[in-house]
């Protein structure tokens, strides 16, 4: 028997799933499964991903500086204080790698991301799930649930997977009530659909022990060059950088990046199209009787009668080449996720979910 072996917790860790992007014997598929902008990145952005094919030899930035001067300029915030990483994803992770270790412990939810326990079984702590209430973060629950080995506390606000948010001043109430030694992490991959939200930066600098992430992934439409960023304290961001790799992102990356987050008239267009159709994609699931809670993200959590009735819908769904997503693994058996796509696919996902509750199987 081998005595090499993983540092304690790794093999704990179930790999994750991504949302599934093809069905066997099924052509022309219509992807709603993770939650990508149905319109592509801005001309803005294709266009600065270009420019930079010459000079692919090149590395990139090491200190991101353009993208972090264009982000402050853009939300208002102190360039000093944003860290980049390889999608918000890898900010989480300098998190749980620099502030959790062997016996600490990693708050989230229920219903919660699931790179918040990987990170922390990554980085040698515990994970401890909090209950939501009626698929809402419970501020109460997660209070009750610190404790001295509290290091971090996690939660999506919009929440994925289902996409309810809880207001600012439940989340000043969280940050105010937290243990002295424990930051509160504000995930804010779906902020930008959500208008006059500026994603929990205002209280990132009212406090000592917030820090906010954010992608480039969801509205800008960029999940393919895998960029985010993270807001906080100067001294976490400080640490941070500490552990961040030199050249963690592209220079194509970057490039696109950048010019995406100076086209903010593009996401103004993108985020009133995702609320317009998704609120009429869930009146038209509820008119079949499949409801969903108010949604302020870019999906709606379809949610069947049972497990077995969701499944069946999915499968049904897959042979009408709609790919949506099942989030059993987020203890949600009897609901699916379903991304807001352009007209014709709500159109389609709705009619296609009618006629299965119709009787057709």
């Amino acid at each position: 028997m081998t005595k090499i072996k993983p540092q304690p917790g790794i093999l704990d860790i179930a790999l994750y799933q991504g949302g599934v992007a093809h069905v066997e014997g099924v052509s022309n598929v219509v992807k709603l499964s993770s939650n990508e902008n149905p319109f592509g990145p801005s001309d803005a952005a294709i266009k600065a991903f270009e420019s930079v094919g010459r000079s692919l030899h090149r590395y990139p930035s090491s200190d991101h500086s353009d993208l972090r001067g264009a982000i402050a300029e853009v939300y208002s915030l102190d360039a000093d204080r944003i860290i980049c990483g390889a999608g918000s994803d890898e900010v989480i992770a300098f998190l749980c790698q620099a502030y959790a270790g062997v016996g600490d412990e990693v708050i989230h939810t229920e219903h919660g991301f699931a790179m918040y326990a990987i990170s922390a079984r990554a980085a040698g702590a515990t994970p401890v799930e909090v209950p939501e209430q009626s698929r809402m973060t419970d501020v109460d629950a997660i209070l009750k649930a610190c404790t001295k080995k509290t290091k971090l506390v996690f939660i999506a606000n919009p929440n994925n997977p289902t996409g309810t948010m809880i207001s600012l001043a439940e989340v000043e109430r969280l940050a105010e009530g937290l243990p002295k030694q424990a930051i509160l992490v504000l995930d804010g991959a779906y902020a930008e659909y959500v208008e006059h939200y500026d994603g929990g930066a205002s209280l990132v600098d009212a406090c000592e022990n917030v820090v906010m992430t954010r992608t480039f992934s969801k509205i800008y439409g960029l999940g393919g060059l895998r960029v985010g960023w993270g807001y906080g304290p100067k001294h976490i961001i400080d640490v941070l950088n500490r552990i961040r790799g030199p050249f963690n992102l592209s220079e194509a990356g970057l490039a696109a990046a950048t010019a995406a987050v100076r086209d903010q008239a593009y996401v103004n267009q993108c985020r009133d199209a995702n609320a317009k159709w998704r609120d009429w994609l869930a009146h038209a699931l509820a008119a079949h009787g499949v409801p969903s809670d108010v949604s302020l993200a870019n999906f709606i959590l379809a949610r069947f009668g049972s497990e077995e009735e969701a499944g069946e819908c999915d499968t049904y769904l897959q042979k009408q080449g709609l790919i949506v997503r099942r989030v059993k693994g987020y203890k949600l058996p009897n609901a699916l996720r379903i991304t807001v796509g352009d007209e014709a696919s709500c159109r389609q996902v709705a009619h296609a979910v009618g006629q299965f509750k119709g009787g057709a199987r």
